[in-house]
């Protein structure tokens, strides 16, 4: 598939966020808008936060649908240094407004008692790290939300994030599992790529790392 072929893609530019916590309700309606005019997104962060309102308007456009989620953490705290909407909290917020009816985290190496906890509480099917090749028995069907924070990657290959988990997953890894989407019957209706922190990035090379993520997730959406 030829990506670069005029009208494949095409950038949809920034979202205008306005006063702090007016954010939320403008990442929500700006996402909404863009659904409803029938196009499909691949939105770009931010830290994971954003997750949340972007998952929000798939949901009041879309209905049902399953949350597929990359990352070291499973960002299903109750609240985060007092902050219900942090980085660490989407997740939570998402599943208690029953926003997505499935989601499957997958590379998570950062457990705590807590979070195991929610993890019961919202009925989350977690593959640690040490156990991803569960994901090659695991089915998707129907509608798909693709959410990859690229700390699920071992800082070996993606320097660039904010919280460093060693023991991470491959590149080459996250992008089997990708692919193994395009060859199942799932609708990818949406997906996020987050967690880029170009100050720990003086080489580029997650930048580079994130774009063929992002690369190989539009061709999944678009095949």
């Amino acid at each position: 598939m030829d990506l670069g072929a005029q009208g494949v893609l095409r950038d949809g530019g920034d979202l205008d966020l306005g006063p702090e916590g007016d954010d939320w309700q403008r990442l929500e309606e700006g996402v909404r808008a863009r659904l409803e005019q029938g196009e499909r997104l691949l939105v770009l962060g931010g830290d994971h936060a954003i997750t949340y309102p972007v998952v929000q308007a798939h949901q009041r456009v879309h209905g049902e649908f399953t949350i597929l989620h990359f990352d070291a953490h499973s960002d299903l705290y109750d609240e985060f240094d007092g902050n219900p909407h942090s980085h660490a909290s989407p997740f939570a917020r998402i599943m208690e407004q029953g926003l997505a009816t499935r989601l499957v985290q997958i590379g998570i190496r950062t457990l705590t008692d807590h979070l195991r906890e929610q993890s019961a509480r919202f009925g989350v099917e977690v593959i640690e790290m040490e156990q991803w090749d569960r994901i090659r028995g695991m089915d998707f069907e129907g509608a798909l939300y693709v959410s990859v924070d690229l700390d699920v990657l071992d800082p070996a290959f993606a320097p660039g994030v904010s919280h460093w988990e060693p023991g991470g997953a491959s590149t080459r890894q996250v992008l089997e599992v990708l692919h193994t989407l395009g060859r199942d019957s799932v609708s990818l209706i949406g997906a996020d790529v987050v967690e880029l922190n170009p100050v720990r990035d003086p080489s580029g090379m997650t930048a580079m790392v994130a774009a063929r993520i992002a690369r190989e997730i539009a061709g999944v959406m678009l095949s």
